[in-house]
């Protein structure tokens, strides 16, 4: 007889998936934004949401859906490339990019102003140890994290972002004037604050956190498939909420002080001139505990995920790649939070666009006959124009798109998509089963 989860467990796993997507680039990212945008901070914002909430919370729903996971996500564009993309996805969210950003921002944001290190390369190292140590021996259990994560970790996280939220809506509730935005901003709002989505990684996060949160409802018990995706549908929905609400509380910190702090200054130096100026030490204290339980949560379930997949696929030791993979990002979270997240934007330029594609035409599948007419050629187009919008970030920026594209800068392969998308889906009418 299927056993349903109770409404307690029900709240645990949409609490757990909340607690999962806020990690260091989601509470980071958005107060720049809301300082750089300036008064364009709502195109901004809107474009940031698609891609930081909408994108996540869809792709969720299209794991749910798919019986095969990443796997089935990936069937239309051949057995090799789908595994290629699906290596790319954990590489990225794993050892090269998001875990070792975890490190530098909970040290930076929550070490760093409380202790004032003298030598932070030495202090940093330090606390780069005992941090991957503590999310090494959180992951070794898998089948324990709703436990760890959904009935501690995550109602400490979420308790103390609710704080954080009030404290910037009625605390801070002086009258502050919009101050006009940088160049970046002024010249193509939306398109930046859509770019800027891609950093939070929360649409490749949301294809390995989806895989745990249902594995995590597996160990539970619910094993039928309809359960498995209403119950991921309803933690998905009420993350995505939650995520919604943080993002535009961030917002308005941003431009709040906008004329407290440069214009240029990264999210970690806001939060933290916020915090200490309105709080003094004990929120220095607070956010501190804030930023490393939320980084250390959002650790450990790309480390399960990311050692549960490549044991896996291939039959290696989970706890081996576990201790493996807390050791590289350890090393590597020694390069510098803004070395990495310059590295970051055009390997993320190139993939995010393949990815997005590849979760929304999911839901399209059985309008084809043929699926891989449609996909196959969409994915090819958008991965050639992201490549030469991934190489416009790193040499040049393109005058024409900013004069006549304003919405497209750095997107470019927006529409060419579109239009393939549109000739593919004509031939394969034509065609028919042929």
């Amino acid at each position: 007889m299927i056993k349903p989860l109770t409404l307690k467990n029900i709240i645990a796993f949409s609490f757990m998936t909340f607690a999962l997507f806020v990690g260091a680039g989601n509470i980071v990212f958005p107060p720049m934004i809301g300082i750089q945008s300036g008064e364009n901070i709502f195109i901004s914002g809107f474009g940031y949401l698609i891609t930081a909430v909408g994108l996540p919370i869809c792709t969720i729903i299209a794991l749910a859906r798919s019986e095969g996971g990443m796997e089935a996500l990936c069937e239309p564009v051949g057995k090799k490339a789908g595994l290629l993309l699906i290596i790319a996805c954990y590489v990225i969210i794993g050892p090269l990019f998001a875990l070792p950003r975890t490190a530098m921002i909970s040290f930076q944001s929550g070490i760093e102003p409380l202790f004032h290190c003298n030598n932070t390369l030495l202090a940093f190292l330090i606390y780069s140890a005992i941090y991957f140590i503590i999310v090494a021996l959180l992951s070794l259990y898998p089948s324990k994290l709703l436990k760890i994560i959904g009935f501690f970790l995550a109602p400490i996280k979420i308790g103390s972002l609710i704080i954080l939220i009030f404290s910037i809506f009625l605390i801070s509730s002086k009258n502050h004037t919009l101050i006009s935005p940088t160049t970046p901003y002024n010249n193509a709002p939306f398109s930046n604050g859509f770019l800027n989505g891609y950093l939070t990684m929360d649409a490749l996060g949301a294809l390995v956190f989806g895989s745990v949160v249902i594995s995590s409802m597996k160990f539970r018990g619910i094993q039928e498939h309809k359960l498995l995706m209403r119950y991921t549908i309803i933690a998905g929905i009420i993350a995505s909420i939650g995520l919604t609400i943080v993002y535009i509380s961030l917002f308005k910190l941003g431009y709040i002080y906008a004329s407290l702090i440069d214009q240029h200054s990264n999210g970690i130096s806001i939060l933290n001139r916020y915090i200490h100026h309105d709080f003094g030490i004990f929120g220095d204290l607070f956010f501190s505990v804030l930023i490393i339980i939320s980084c250390i949560v959002t650790s450990v379930g790309l480390t399960c995920a990311w050692a549960d997949f490549f044991s896996k696929t291939y039959k290696l030791n989970y706890k081996l790649l576990v201790c493996i993979l807390s050791c590289f990002s350890m090393l590597l979270s020694s390069i510098g939070l803004n070395i990495l997240v310059q590295f970051s934007i055009p390997v993320l330029t190139i993939i995010y666009p393949i990815w997005i594609l590849l979760i929304m035409l999911s839901f399209t599948k059985n309008w084809w006959y043929k699926s891989e007419r449609v996909f196959k050629p969409t994915i090819l187009v958008s991965f050639i124009f992201s490549i030469l919008d991934s190489l416009k970030t790193i040499f040049y920026n393109s005058e024409f798109l900013v004069i006549h594209f304003p919405f497209m800068v750095n997107i470019s392969w927006i529409l060419p998509v579109i239009i393939v998308l549109i000739i593919c889906a004509v031939v394969d009418l034509v065609k028919g089963y042929s």
